[in-house]
């Protein structure tokens, strides 16, 4: 690895001159793996200041890998203007990010792979689409069951509420879903809303693989099933991780219960969750040759 290459973590909220604890293991990875790192705030970067997010960062510091929270795509790309300000720069620019983040942007790769989905932009506060606009949008998808959700997370914790719609040819399900789950997300909504076909997977938890440079690095439980750890099949995976084109990302697996394992969601690996204890050094390993490419 080149002197050059980096990896940006979240700082501390109460500390800000020593690394957020919740990535500590990734830290120890990438500092193993002979990285050295550097700190953003990240509360100053959602809140819009994103010079002052920076302002640990030495100038001149060479390319970096972020790893911490989740960053809205807008925000990112102001942080990747702030690091340009100071001679440093992103080894996933924000036009990768936003397209590994938000499912508009990887969907097409894995159409096939992935549940069907029609989307619709909208902008965080605005009012739900309207019973006609929602019933065109579901139209393609055709009868059964769907989910809710934004272009990047869902509400499945509020499943029947806010999540899942047992007949999206049913205008008064299908617009009490949408309206609750717009009216919850409220200002923290992504991009817009999706539709997404129901798939039923069978009880064995997902799988979460780690790409970097299109290989398969790591596969780790999920972090919501951190107990499950289920073996996917990756050869079509791979395919559609290759015609994405981005450096590093995420698939979360399952398996359906006609035994397709099927891609559930794509992310941007800077900002997917890790179980605890999942074992990072190979993949912090395959991110500093990476980098130093």
């Amino acid at each position: 690895m080149t002197e050059r290459s980096g990896f940006l973590f979240c700082a501390d909220p109460l500390r800000a001159s020593r690394p957020d604890p919740q990535f500590a293991e990734d830290v120890a990875a990438a500092r193993a793996a002979g990285g050295r790192t550097a700190l953003l705030d990240h509360d100053a970067l959602l809140a819009g200041d994103a010079a002052g997010a920076v302002a640990r960062v030495a100038r001149d510091s060479g390319p970096y890998w972020y790893r911490g929270w989740m960053i809205p795509s807008a925000r990112y790309a102001e942080l990747e203007t702030a690091l340009g300000a100071r001679g440093c720069s992103l080894l996933t620019d924000a036009v990768s990010y936003r397209r590994a983040h938000e499912l508009p942007g990887w969907y097409e790769e894995f159409d096939g792979l992935t549940p069907r989905s029609a989307w619709c932009a909208m902008a965080p506060g605005s009012p739900p689409p309207s019973d006609e606009e929602l019933t065109g949008l579901a139209a393609p998808l055709g009868p059964g069951p769907g989910i809710v959700k934004d272009f990047v997370k869902s509400r499945k914790h509020e499943w029947h509420e806010a999540c899942y719609v047992p007949e999206l040819g049913n205008r008064r399900q299908l617009a009490s879903v949408v309206g609750r789950f717009v009216a919850l997300q409220g200002d923290f909504l992504a991009g817009g809303l999706v539709l997404r076909a129901f798939e039923p997977f069978v009880a064995g938890g997902e799988a979460r693989v780690w790409w970097v440079d299109g290989e398969a690095v790591l596969v780790t439980a999920h972090p919501d099933t951190p107990g499950r750890h289920p073996d996917p099949e990756l050869p079509s995976v791979r395919t559609a991780v290759g015609r994405l084109g981005l450096r590093w990302v995420t698939t979360d697996l399952a398996l359906r219960e006609d035994g397709v394992w099927r891609v559930v969601e794509v992310g941007d690996g800077q900002v997917s969750g890790l179980p605890a204890g999942a074992g990072t050094g190979a993949l912090f390993a395959a991110l500093a040759a990476a980098g130093a490419r």
